[in-house]
């Protein structure tokens, strides 16, 4: 979850180990059992990535990048979505059809969003802000995934400051919910 780096590496990093468990979803038989709990990881890390993007990334693209803040918009919109993909496979277990039909879609929206995260937005962040100003969003970005939310919550204000306020709290609450319920452990 905190790999060091500026923003842009954390990030990629994120991106992944992301990919690294929709490959164990993908390997794995549909109604295998392991396939709900991989997806609850990959929800978990999904989580904290976007509330962190959300709480820096973002802004620092609407600062620095020329025509920021339409970029980050579509990012936000492309948040939104797999959200909410996220909040619906929530309820659904993994021999449920529409599991397959939730994950298949959370996967490719979240491949497409990265590939373009990754092949645009990254790198007019790189071409336009000062790399002192990438290390300092690199060590935000590591303490936001650290108290940031581990369940997807597509009511929540996903822009500075109301995300920045409360984005602790339900993080929190995440979490706890996660040790008791053991969510998104292997065992």
């Amino acid at each position: 979850m905190g790999h060091g780096g500026n923003v842009i590496d954390e990030l990629m990093t994120d991106h992944r180990e992301v990919e690294e468990l929709f490959g164990k979803i993908e390997a794995l038989p549909p109604g295998d059992k392991k396939r709900k709990v991989h997806a609850e990881q990959v929800v978990m890390e999904l989580v904290r990535h976007s509330v962190a993007e959300e709480m820096y990334l973002y802004p620092a693209v609407r600062e620095h990048v020329a025509g920021g803040d339409a970029l980050a918009d579509k990012e936000l919109e492309d948040h939104a979505e797999a959200e909410q993909l996220m909040k619906d496979l929530e309820g659904c277990e993994a021999d449920d059809p529409e599991f397959d039909r939730l994950v298949t879609r959370l996967m490719a929206e979240i491949r497409a969003h990265v590939a373009d995260e990754e092949g645009n937005l990254f790198v007019r962040l790189r071409a336009s802000c000062p790399p002192e100003a990438l290390d300092q969003l690199g060590e935000k970005v590591r303490q936001a995934k650290k108290v940031a939310p581990t369940r997807p919550h597509p009511a929540a204000p996903d822009h500075p400051p109301a995300n920045k306020m409360l984005a602790p709290g339900a993080g929190l609450v995440d979490r706890l919910r996660d040790a008791l319920s053991g969510r998104g452990k292997t065992d």
